[in-house]
C-alpha cells in the first residue's frame, strides 16, 4: 500500500486514515476528467462509497455536505464540481487554548474536599439567619456521609459540628442538642417492613417436623410396623424375578 505523502497537510492525512489510501486516489484521479459534469458523477460515486465505508455516519445531521466537504478539500480546491451541497474550505484552529487553572491549595479537611468549602462559603452568602441555618444543616449532613466514606466509621455530631466551625471560621454554629434529638446529620432511610410468617394451616406439621420424626424412626423399621424382615423377603423375590438369564446362541 502507498504511504501518505509527508508533504500533505496534517488535517488532509487525518482525512486520508478515516477514508482510506484507496478512496484518496480515486479522488485524485478526479484531477484528471477535463469535463466537470463527468467529474460531478464520479465524485458522486465517491461520496457513496464513502458513506458505505463509514456506516455509523448514516445518522449524522447533514452528512451530505461533510462527505463533498472533504472530499473537495482531498481533491484540492481548484478542481471545480458542480456539488448538491455548498463547498467551504476546511477551517483550521491555531489558537492553543487556555490552560486550565488546578487547584494549588489543599483542601483544609482531606475527608470532605474542596466542594465542601465551596458550599460553606456559599452559605456564607446568605443574610437570613433561616436559610443560613438551613443551609448549615445541610452541609453538616453531607459531611457526615463524606466523613462515613473517607473513614469507613459513624462519625459523632459534635464531631461534624466543630468541623463546620472551623471551616466556616466560626460562622456557621448549629445546637448539638437540637441536632441529636432531631437527627437532622442523619440520611433519610428507606421503611423496611417486616416480613411476617406465612399462617400454618391447622393439623399440618411442617417439613422440618416430619422429617425429624423420620429420624427418629428405628433403623430398617418399615411403615407396615413389621420390621425390616418383611423388607428384606421382597428384595430376595425381586432379584429372583429380575435376575437376567443367560443369553443363548442362535439356532
Amino acid at each position: 500500500m502507498q504511504e501518505i505523502p509527508p508533504t500533505l497537510p496534517f488535517h488532509l492525512q487525518l482525512l486520508v486514515r478515516e477514508y482510506g489510501q484507496s478512496t484518496y486516489q480515486l479522488i485524485q484521479g478526479l484531477a484528471q476528467i477535463e469535463d466537470v459534469a463527468e467529474r460531478t458523477r464520479r465524485a458522486a460515486g465517491i461520496v457513496q462509497m464513502m458513506l458505505r465505508l463509514r456506516p455509523s455516519l448514516r445518522d449524522v445531521p447533514e452528512i451530505q455536505t461533510r462527505l463533498w466537504n472533504h472530499l473537495h478539500a482531498l481533491a484540492g480546491t481548484e478542481v471545480a464540481l458542480d456539488a448538491p451541497v455548498p463547498l467551504t474550505p476546511p477551517r483550521l484552529y491555531q489558537a492553543k487554548p487556555q490552560r486550565l487553572e488546578y487547584p494549588r491549595q489543599a483542601p483544609k479537611l482531606k475527608a470532605y474536599g474542596r466542594g465542601i468549602e465551596a458550599l460553606i462559603a456559599k452559605a456564607l452568602t446568605l443574610t437570613d439567619a433561616a436559610e443560613r441555618e438551613q443551609a448549615a444543616t445541610q452541609i453538616g449532613r453531607t459531611m457526615k456521609f463524606l466523613y462515613r466514606q473517607h473513614n469507613k466509621e459513624n462519625a459523632k455530631d459534635v464531631t461534624i459540628i466543630r468541623h463546620l466551625g472551623e471551616l466556616s471560621g466560626g460562622q456557621l454554629k448549629l445546637d448539638a442538642q437540637a441536632v441529636a434529638d432531631q437527627g437532622l446529620f442523619e440520611l433519610a432511610a428507606l421503611p423496611t417492613t417486616a416480613a411476617s410468617p406465612t399462617p400454618r394451616p391447622s393439623g399440618q406439621s411442617s417439613s422440618r417436623d416430619a422429617r425429624d420424626r423420620r429420624t427418629d424412626r428405628p433403623e430398617g423399621s418399615t411403615s407396615f410396623g413389621n420390621g425390616g424382615s418383611n423388607g428384606k423377603k421382597r428384595d430376595k423375590k425381586r432379584s429372583k424375578k429380575f435376575r437376567s438369564e443367560p443369553q443363548q446362541p442362535p439356532q
